[in-house]
């Protein structure tokens, strides 16, 4: 069923220029939804536009049946079922972690604004820092009390823009498995923007590829690798190998078989180590072309010359 939907969204800035174009998706109750795409494409506007504080040229959003009013529909902008989370965060810097998560609750009961602000705190495992202020606190700990502010009024739907973006890599990491859980336990439904392909993996129940404020493609990140629908869906993945002789034609590092003998001739210019295994990139003797493959037992050298395969199965044809 329908919870969050949106209608024909139509944004443009300076000179006409479009930054979102008829954008349509409608999102279910409880899935977390990874916006992903270039810098530019249309993300954050999108955001704001969903969280009512963009006005939109054209289009509608719809929180189940309720209209989302444009920020000059309303006095005060903004849906408060719908929170956004800035990139920025946005902390009070001279109030404390209990003081910047509790100050949406300062008009509720005690009693409530009280339990509920205990609740996050344990939640987010905040509550032996809730007496200090954001600058005592790391990054990954601040972007915990700006989600766990923009939660105290228990909306509907939370926006993050860029969530992970002033992160380290292990700080990353262990924020985006504590998010994870804590948005099922919630049951609240998520969009959050990335450009960061690995993130949107680790925390999306589906993904949605957004391009030049276009959607490119939506859905599991198995069925869109498996099948993109453009270059730039495949390439937001891996690195493409176009096919010498087979216009719109590529091949996957992933799916290029490395052999001493047997295949297309080819030879190691350039070697990049990685986690799981080394990156080459090769010269295809008979083209002078060069491919980027993987070489996951590590065997072979600068210089060495090596032999190519793939199954035509795995072949991408636009």
């Amino acid at each position: 069923m329908t919870f969050l939907r949106l209608t024909g969204i139509q944004k443009a800035y300076q000179e006409g220029i479009p930054v979102l174009q008829d954008f349509s998706v409608s999102i279910p109750k409880g899935q977390i939804l990874g916006l992903i795409g270039e810098s530019g494409s249309g993300k954050s506007t999108l955001l704001k536009i969903i969280a009512g504080l963009e006005n939109r040229d054209l289009g509608e959003v719809f929180l189940e049946d309720q209209r989302v009013k444009n920020p000059k529909e309303t006095l005060v902008p903004g849906h408060e079922e719908i929170q956004l989370v800035h990139q920025e965060y946005q902390l009070y810097p001279n109030s404390t972690v209990s003081e910047n998560i509790g100050r949406p609750l300062l008009l509720f009961d005690q009693d409530y604004r009280q339990k509920r602000l205990h609740f996050l705190l344990d939640l987010f495992g905040l509550k032996p820092y809730q007496n200090m202020l954001p600058r005592q606190l790391s990054g990954g700990q601040q972007q915990k009390v700006a989600i766990a502010r923009a939660l105290s009024m228990e909306p509907k739907v939370l926006l993050l823009d860029e969530p992970f973006s002033s992160l380290d890599s292990i700080q990353t990491r262990e924020l985006i498995d504590e998010l994870r859980e804590m948005f099922r336990l919630l049951d609240v439904t998520v969009l959050f923007v990335t450009h960061e392909l690995t993130h949107a993996l680790q925390l999306s129940d589906e993904l949605l590829i957004l391009r030049k404020g276009k959607i490119i493609q939506k859905g599991f990140a198995e069925d869109i690798y498996a099948k993109p629908k453009t270059i730039y869906a495949a390439k937001l993945f891996t690195h493409l190998n176009a096919i010498p002789d087979k216009a719109k034609q590529y091949i996957r590092p992933s799916a290029i078989k490395l052999l001493r003998s047997n295949g297309i001739p080819a030879k190691v210019v350039n070697k990049i180590y990685l986690a799981s295994h080394n990156q080459l990139t090769v010269n295809l003797n008979h083209k002078k072309n060069q491919w980027i493959v993987e070489d996951r037992s590590r065997k072979f050298e600068l210089g060495d010359r090596i032999f190519l395969k793939y199954n035509e199965a795995d072949v991408l044809i636009f």
